[in-house]
């Protein structure tokens, strides 16, 4: 299997309904590493590592699971994925 990395900015009504929370809470039902977190300018930033499977499945879980109605806008950018990221977190 590939590692792959992705980062994802999210636009519409994305912060202050709970859009990381949840996040996080998908990323449990994956073998993914990463973050999200919320950008001043009203979009929300999402940085997954994993293989490829489980990064392309849980970007597609976000998007059309219950977050996806939130969703006006994505975009998505491939990155060098890194081999330390552990865990998903919330940043603040």
């Amino acid at each position: 299997m590939s590692r792959i990395a992705h980062k994802v900015f999210y636009e519409g009504l994305v912060q202050g309904v709970g859009f990381r929370y949840t996040v996080k809470l998908i990323a449990r039902g994956y073998e993914v590493a990463g973050w999200v977190r919320n950008l001043p300018d009203g979009r929300v930033e999402l940085e997954v590592h994993g293989e490829q499977d489980e990064v392309l499945s849980f970007i597609d879980g976000i998007e059309k699971g219950e977050l996806g109605s939130f969703i006006a806008n994505c975009e998505k950018h491939e990155i060098t994925p890194s081999g330390e990221a552990r865990g998903f977190q919330i940043i603040f």
